[in-house]
């Protein structure tokens, strides 16, 4: 059984189609997949935001066993547990993925955690290490801190030494966010959240905004940033931003805006591998707590959709294939 689109649009859109059958390639592995991620991403390949190939089975992240691999294949075995992001039609039973794009996942960690960190966790892991690398004392602005990469991106923060300040929508998500150890949360719902923050710490205290919202956060972010602060534009979620004259960056306080995706900060193997075994390290540790948020049947990946696009979900949402 699989799960995509043979036309781009809503959630009632999504369709069962047939598993390819066909033996992995070279440099492919086949893997029985355990557990695969929804993102956001997998709502614009739905909607045709990032256009498909079509008819195409969607989902770009999973967990599960190495069932067979394929000629040119070294370093993967079969019976390995392995993970992924970026692998479209993860969103089966049973799928053949690049073997350079997978991990091994270690024993002491849960095949759920492991899905769960593929493309949020190393998103969070990118953003505060690489994009603006956190350091001690930095103020940081997280959006939605109860998601999925919000949590992460707030504990990862934290452990840098920055004072994190994060946005949510409700009562239970601003529950989730305190939890996870933010300074200051931000109920959008009931304030601006701008005001509110410079009322906490003055005009412009803001050394980077991690904004995975988009249209609906952005120039409330833009406000708050210290002069030569760094505006991170990673999603979507209440929908694009609109273009940005670079006018506005010069007089807003020479000012820098990225618009980064998780493929060019994993774009080697080395990369790709050593960022998802930091993150390994540190759940083994105890240091990163994964927030598994819900879990649905495969067959119910339209339920998912609704509640990721509803804002109804905290943590990670996983397809679990055999559910």
């Amino acid at each position: 059984m699989a799960i995509g689109i043979s036309t781009p649009g809503g959630i009632e859109n999504l369709i069962t189609l047939d598993e390819p059958t066909d033996d992995p390639g070279p440099g492919e592995i086949a893997v029985q997949i355990e557990a695969a991620g929804v993102n956001f991403i997998d709502t614009y390949h739905r909607t045709g935001l990032y256009p498909l190939d079509l008819p195409s089975i969607i989902g770009v992240e999973g967990v599960g066993t190495v069932t067979a691999i394929g000629p040119e294949v070294s370093d993967v075995a079969t019976g390995d547990r392995v993970a992924w992001a970026g692998e479209l039609g993860s969103y089966a039973t049973t799928v053949n993925i690049v073997a350079d794009r997978a991990v091994r996942v270690p024993d002491g960690v849960e095949s759920t955690d492991a899905a769960a960190l593929m493309l949020q966790g190393m998103t969070a892991h990118y953003l505060i290490t690489s994009t603006f690398p956190v350091g001690e004392g930095n103020r940081v602005l997280i959006h939605a801190g109860a998601g999925g990469v919000g949590g992460l991106a707030i504990q990862l923060a934290l452990r840098a030494g920055a004072e994190v300040f994060t946005t949510v929508g409700s009562p239970e998500k601003e529950a989730i966010a305190a939890e996870a150890g933010a300074h200051h949360v931000i109920r959008y719902d009931q304030v601006d959240f701008a005001e509110a923050i410079t009322g906490i710490a003055g005009p412009r205290p803001i050394d980077v905004v991690y904004d995975g919202v988009g249209a609906a956060t952005f120039e409330g972010g833009i406000a708050l940033l210290r002069p030569r602060g760094m505006m991170v534009t990673f999603g979507n979620a209440s929908g694009p931003v609109d273009p940005v004259a670079p006018l506005t960056l010069s007089q807003n306080g020479s000012l820098f805006l990225t618009r980064p995706t998780l493929g060019d900060y994993v774009a080697t193997t080395e990369e790709l591998r050593s960022r998802a075994d930091e993150l390994f390290a540190l759940v083994e540790s105890g240091e990163l707590v994964v927030r598994i948020g819900g879990t649905y049947p495969l067959s119910d990946a339209a339920q998912a959709h609704r509640a990721l696009e509803g804002r109804l979900t905290t943590g990670k949402v996983l397809l679990i294939p055999n559910a």
